[in-house]
């Protein structure tokens, strides 16, 4: 489709209205198109909910295991197209290719996870207080959910929604980042290969108040899952509050990698540089502080500063480079911005720190990957930044890197290197997130865990795991009484 304009994906159908306007995606590591799209209207997102809720009572009432069969399809179209779709990730969003065929291999992999739900989706069966009488509990679709995804992970995150709510039995509008809305045509697309019936999923692409907020606020709309910023996602709360509908949110992270003096210092360190600077640190669950004991505070720092003046900072689609650029000019105003901050505010820079410049740097959005050694306080050591800039911070021992660790208004990740199994469980217990990792980096989810986090990173609810069906589905109790009587529970006498 080089060249064309990508449209609407309303009814099972492909559309570009003539009168609708355009907008472009471009590779963030030399400005080049990557595709043009159309920027949808609120009546495109009336005609999308229209056509799920059209579809949904069919799609509901086909056998959950049917469901899962057409998602393993799904998993086989994208298993087909890893390489190019892996490119064309890394093209759009510009992360290093590695990390663009990471993206599609973890769709895969959800895709499939799901496709076992279609078998399971559990209910509970419990006993009754009362004789001749059956209780039990099992899972229906909400109807029609709204799935409203980042552009950081532009084939998996749209895919731990939409396979979710897809098993579950739900109908679905998704409405994706604009700015890799080649990679949101390619999830639909398999999935309408894979003989999704029309209606069932639908894809609106623009502008947030122009696409987003008519959607969330659509009271046909049941369920709104949403990924993104904090601020933005206390506004999708609000306006989906008002409907009375569930909102779920996953948010923003401030994630902490704490050294212990007794840690494999080899290991740490390279969790924290993959932590920090894979996706250029564009990610939720990016490794942004790095809380080193005082023992081996100077060698972390000494090592780090080697290690980084090595980084290879370049073409995202070559596999020798270690960083891309960040996602867009925005993302580059921001954290350049964020840099400036830090430096005003007295914060010790000691690596990076500016837009990289000459030859192909001059084309793309290169922010060097940058280190500072940030007080407590601080906004380097407190806002999310979500780019590659790792705040340095050092403690007095485990305590104390506890206290470091839990003191910002974000709970989504953690990780401890430690040698000692005492020290590992008491940080298990104690930081406040709803991921810890131990030994490993702050990043590296499994599609077979619950993923989420806690105060500003969200509102309490997983996906991913067991946990996803949660989201996209109401429980349902049933008694069954064949007592042939009227039986009056707590005031029958005992």
């Amino acid at each position: 489709m080089a060249g064309e304009v990508r449209g609407l994906y309303i009814g099972g159908r492909w559309t570009v209205p003539s009168d609708r306007a355009h907008f472009t995606t471009r590779n963030p590591a030399n400005g080049e198109t990557v595709g043009e799209f159309v920027s949808g209207t609120p009546a495109d997102v009336d005609a999308a909910i229209g056509a799920a809720q059209k579809a949904f009572p069919a799609w509901r009432d086909t056998p959950a295991p049917k469901r899962g069969e057409l998602l393993l399809e799904v998993a086989r179209i994208l298993r087909g197209r890893k390489e190019a779709l892996g490119r064309t990730v890394t093209r759009e969003m510009g992360k290093v290719i590695a990390e663009g065929r990471g993206d599609v291999q973890e769709s895969i992999d959800f895709v499939e996870y799901m496709a076992g739900e279609g078998r399971r989706l559990f209910g509970e069966t419990v006993p009754s207080e009362l004789h001749s009488k059956l209780c039990l509990t099992f899972r229906e679709a909400k109807g029609v959910v709204a799935c409203i995804t980042p552009w950081n992970f532009p084939m998996a995150i749209p895919n731990w929604k939409i396979a979710a709510a897809l098993v579950c039995g739900n109908s679905v509008v998704f409405k994706p980042a604009s700015n890799t809305a080649q990679c949101a045509t390619e999830v639909v697309a398999a999935y309408e290969e894979a003989g999704l019936p029309p209606g069932v999923l639908n894809l609106v692409t623009g502008a947030g108040g122009t696409v987003g907020n008519p959607l969330i606020e659509d009271p046909r709309v049941r369920t709104v899952s949403f990924t993104g910023g904090v601020e933005t996602g206390r506004e999708v709360y609000v306006r989906g509050a008002k409907g009375l509908k569930m909102v779920h949110l996953e948010l923003g992270g401030k994630n902490p990698e704490i050294i212990l003096d007794d840690a494999n210092l080899d290991l740490a360190l390279e969790g924290a540089l993959f932590g920090a600077f894979g996706t250029s640190g564009q990610r939720c669950t990016a490794t942004s502080r790095l809380v080193v004991q005082a023992g081996v505070y100077d060698e972390v720092l000494g090592r780090l500063k080697e290690r980084l003046a090595k980084f290879r900072i370049g073409d995202p689609l070559e596999a020798s480079t270690d960083m891309g650029p960040v996602a867009s000019a925005d993302q580059e105003a921001k954290v350049l911005g964020y840099v400036e901050a830090g430096k005003k505010d007295g914060e010790r820079l000691l690596v990076g720190g500016s837009k990289l410049s000459g030859g192909a740097y001059d084309r793309g959005h290169y922010v060097a990957p940058t280190l500072f050694e940030a007080r407590r306080e601080g906004r380097i050591a407190r806002e999310e930044i979500f780019g590659p800039v790792l705040a340095l911070l050092k403690v007095r021992d485990l305590a104390d890197a506890i206290r470091v660790a839990n003191d910002v208004d974000y709970g989504l990740s953690s990780a401890i290197y430690t040698r000692d199994v005492n020290h590992a469980f008491e940080a298990v217990r104690a930081l406040e997130t709803g991921i810890v990792y131990v030994n490993a980096p702050t990043i590296g989810a499994e599609v077979q865990l619950p993923f989420g986090g806690v105060k500003n990173t969200g509102n309490g609810g997983r996906e991913a795991g067991s946990a996803a069906v949660e989201e996209f589905t109401e429980t349902k109790t049933v008694f069954l009484d064949f007592s042939n009587r009227l039986q009056k529970a707590q005031i029958d006498p005992r």
